[in-house]
């Protein structure tokens, strides 16, 4: 037994990682023994191959995984099949490790950590807290190899929603923000530097939430836990002679479908009145309830009102208030009205005043009021933030397309809760091929 005088000068902290490092070699080791003395792997001579051909029995052979204990160096069962000239081990599928040296809990926690910081803080994590040794080019690859299964998993796995606790108004809300890529992502494209060029490319996110309570106000308030996110860099456009829908409608759809917006008694898509945003709308949700932000609108007159009476002055604000005033009245005859005043000497008042005459039936905010409906898109815009913007948005970021992509799913996926969703199929499609390797033709 230690006591007080006897522990002074002990650095407990390095004793701790001490015992821990040690703990961890010991059950990597049993853990180890075990496997390799389990040659149930091997049960037959033959075994039916992917191709349709037979695979034979072609000894053991070594190969080091890494693990949250630690590396071990496991035999497995090698089959190998004449047919179509490829061999695989039973063994590796079982244990999910068929494609990668890292176990399935490794994959996981790399992943996790990669999605909410950067692939240097997140190796200095995991063997910080974790003691798990690896570099940020590890992770990097392992992160986007697991993001890039779970955008697989996204578009081939739709499953409707099924609940009867769902909100009798759902909200559908879809933005763009960009990233910034490599060099090599932005040849050709047109983009919004003085000289014409782009910096970034344009990931479409699309959320959907409820919103039944209230606050002190009877502002409507998202529901705790309703929203959920699906985003890639993929285009919104369709042309008059596209017979289907772009890739990013797709996605819309494929997330109404989750979280039963196609289904819901009453429908509600928020945008900030970019043209594209109600092209989809109008394809995918007819029956919808359309409405423009009304801080992106009330955003707008005060540009006008700075274009037209400078910066900072009392004109300037005394005038937004009034058209902030009539917009939020419905005063929209009178709000059109007096930017056309403006009209020919202001380009910004004649480009606000064509945007409000285009939507002023998305506009009309005391009817959506009377209605208790959301009017803004603050959800969206967080979601922007949360989802792509602090992580993907980070100085002196650049990405590939298909990096970032890979990561965008893998942070949708976790910030939606559908993760646990994505690993449960993920380990049950390691079990049913193991127990097809098992199974005779």
């Amino acid at each position: 037994m230690i006591g007080p005088g006897a522990a002074e000068g002990i650095d407990f902290e390095a004793v701790e990682t001490a015992v821990r490092r040690e703990a961890m070699r010991i059950a990597a080791r049993a853990v180890e023994r075990r496997l390799n003395a389990d040659h149930s792997d091997h049960n037959r001579a033959w075994l039916p191959c992917a191709c349709g051909g037979q695979a034979r029995y072609g000894g053991r052979r070594p190969k080091s995984f890494m693990t949250v204990l630690g590396e071990l160096r496991l035999l497995r069962a090698y089959y190998h099949c004449e047919t179509c000239n490829r061999g695989f081990f039973p063994r590796d599928r079982a244990l999910g490790m068929d494609e990668s040296s890292l176990s399935p809990s490794l994959t996981r926690m790399m992943g996790l950590a990669a999605a909410m910081v950067s692939f240097e803080e997140a190796a200095v994590l995991l063997e910080q807290l974790a003691g798990v040794r690896g570099n940020a080019k590890q992770v990097e690859r392992t992160a986007e190899a697991l993001g890039r299964e779970i955008a697989q998993d996204e578009r081939a796995h739709v499953e409707p929603f099924c609940g009867h606790d769902i909100a009798p108004t759902l909200y559908l809300g879809v933005d763009g923000t960009g990233v910034p890529v490599r060099r090599s992502e932005l040849v050709d494209r047109q983009g919004k530097q003085s000289d014409g060029s782009a910096k970034t490319r344009e990931v479409k996110l699309c959320t959907v939430w409820s919103a039944e309570g209230r606050d002190k106000e009877g502002v409507p308030v998202r529901d705790e836990g309703s929203i959920g996110y699906s985003a890639a860099i993929e285009s919104a456009a369709t042309r008059d002679t596209d017979k289907a829908p772009s890739q990013f409608a797709h996605r819309v759809m494929r997330e109404a479908v989750r979280r039963g917006f196609d289904r819901v008694k009453r429908q509600v898509v928020l945008g900030d009145g970019a043209p594209w945003i109600w092209r989809l709308s109008g394809e995918l949700f007819p029956e919808a309830i359309e409405i423009v932000d009304r801080f992106h609108a009330k955003q707008r007159l005060s540009e006008v009102s700075k274009a037209i009476f400078g910066v900072g002055t009392d004109l300037a604000k005394a005038w937004a208030r009034q058209r902030h005033d009539d917009l939020d009245e419905g005063r929209l005859d009178d709000l059109l009205c007096a930017l056309e005043g403006h009209a020919l000497r202001c380009d910004e008042a004649r480009k606000c005043r064509d945007y409000i005459a285009e939507n002023r039936n998305r506009m009309r905010y005391p009817a959506f009021h009377a209605q208790s409906l959301c009017t803004s898109t603050g959800v969206v815009e967080a979601g922007c933030k949360l989802a792509i913007g602090t992580r993907l948005k980070r100085a002196g970021m650049h990405w590939s397309v298909q990096g970032a992509d890979a990561i965008i799913a893998l942070r949708c996926a976790i910030l939606s809760g559908r993760f646990e969703d994505f690993w449960e199929r993920r380990a049950e499609r390691s079990t049913a091929c193991d127990a097809l390797s098992y199974t005779a033709e």
